[in-house]
């Protein structure tokens, strides 16, 4: 992936790691343009980085995402990297849960199927360019659930997944496929999310903008932070790493 002239649209990118990556890449030179359900923060954003660029967007609408799409390929012809990284995060109780799954619906449509959605209505524009990107945002909890957040936590796993297939089947083309694994950082991603254990946002964009500016470029992006989480299962330390994780994290969903 070149670090500077491309055109980048990043979901999500009103706040925390999307907000970042956004003001991290549109300071290398790129035109960014974030997408969000929020107007008044994708506004926020705007007013503080000159020349970025938003459109709104629902993740959850697939009508919404199909009319993006559109917009984009209008509007953007010269898009040429795509930033599935819009997630929610809601505790569950999975003794206690209401009949309709609302929080676990929602999760699921914003999380998996919102980035399948937008990734297959844009592929066709991307795959017109000499050289393209889709950039998908896990977690570490994809490979170490956090238990409070299980239906999170199996979202991430599944867009794992996902990039892995996504990546095989465009291999022989000229769209690169990179997956951003971030370990826990302070966002707002869950209320009050200013946890000390947490890394820091900015240090956290720091590293992984580093590894981005690596060539080649890697095909998973992770910090030192979350290596020892996505490579648990094959050193064999899936249980050493599990049980301390979420006994530790108790007191925060009690």
């Amino acid at each position: 992936m070149q670090m500077t002239g491309n055109t980048i649209l990043i979901t999500g990118g009103g706040s925390g790691i999307g907000r970042g990556l956004a003001e991290a890449l549109h300071a290398l030179g790129n035109h960014v343009i974030i997408a969000g359900r929020r107007k008044s923060i994708l506004e926020e954003v705007m007013a503080a980085n000159p020349g970025m660029k938003s459109l709104a967007l629902d993740i959850e609408d697939r009508t919404a995402i199909r009319a993006l799409a559109g917009r984009i390929a209008s509007e953007h012809p010269q898009l040429n990297v795509l930033i599935n990284n819009a997630g929610i995060m809601r505790a569950e109780d999975l003794k206690d849960q209401q009949d309709d799954l609302a929080n676990a619906e929602s999760m699921v449509t914003t999380n998996l199927m919102g980035p399948i959605r937008l990734t297959a209505a844009l592929l066709p524009l991307l795959r017109k360019h000499a050289s393209s990107t889709i950039i998908n945002v896990s977690s570490g909890l994809a490979f170490v659930p956090l238990a409070f957040t299980p239906t999170y936590c199996a979202t991430k796993a599944a867009i794992h997944s996902y990039t892995q297939s996504l990546r095989y089947q465009l291999k022989d083309t000229t769209t690169e496929v990179i997956e951003i694994i971030p370990p826990y950082v302070q966002t707002d991603l869950l209320p009050g999310d200013g946890d000390p254990r947490a890394m820091p946002l900015k240090d956290y964009i720091a590293e992984t903008m580093e590894i981005l500016k690596s060539q080649p470029t890697p095909q998973e992006i992770c910090v030192k932070n979350v290596l020892g989480r996505r490579d648990t299962v094959d050193q064999g330390k899936f249980d050493a790493i599990f049980y301390p994780l979420n006994e530790a994290m108790a007191s925060r969903f009690q």
